[in-house]
């Protein structure tokens, strides 16, 4: 039985009174080596959904390179892990359903008219590797902004300017 068979074989086994952390995927805030093993781990499973659900149509093989696919698939697996990874909570007897339920849902997102021919069309960057081979994600990951871009979080703004908000003097 490989990976692909039961992608949950990859966690690490948790002791049965240990709580697993939640986790957080939010891309940009990663540092860029914990977001080239993400998008690994994530890699691995979306091989394992494509096969198991017959996606290979809907989910382009460079799927990878387009951030919202990804955020879509990031999305899906994040409550993939939650439904079918540990202990289920009381009044939730249908998750399994609900999750391939939104999976049904979200699959006219994951589909890309441009790449439909299974190959990608955005202009690609001066690569040092074939496309389409195997090199050819491990040159994606290694190179590309997606992967390599320094940890932003998108709301960091917002708490820089309410932090900013809660030093200043109120005004009577």
């Amino acid at each position: 039985m490989s990976d692909l068979d039961n992608p949950a074989s990859l966690w690490p086994a948790m002791p049965s009174d240990a709580q697993p952390e939640p986790q957080r995927w939010v891309w940009a805030a990663m540092d860029p080596l914990d977001r080239q093993e993400r998008l690994r781990e994530l890699a691995t499973w979306v091989d394992w959904l494509r096969s198991t659900f017959e996606l290979h149509n809907s989910i382009p093989p460079c799927w990878y390179r387009h951030p919202p696919v990804v955020e879509h698939l990031t999305a899906l697996y994040a409550g993939w892990i939650r439904t079918y990874v540990g202990e289920q909570p009381p009044g939730r007897e249908l998750a399994e359903a609900d999750w391939i339920n939104t999976l049904h849902a979200f699959t006219p997102r994951l589909q890309l008219a441009a790449c439909a021919t299974g190959v990608h069309q955005a202009p690609p960057p001066v690569l040092l590797v074939v496309p389409g081979t195997e090199n050819d994600f491990d040159y994606f990951v290694a190179s590309s902004e997606t992967t390599n871009a320094p940890a932003a979080h998108p709301a960091a703004a917002e708490l820089l300017r309410q932090a900013d908000d809660a030093q200043l003097p109120l005004q009577p």
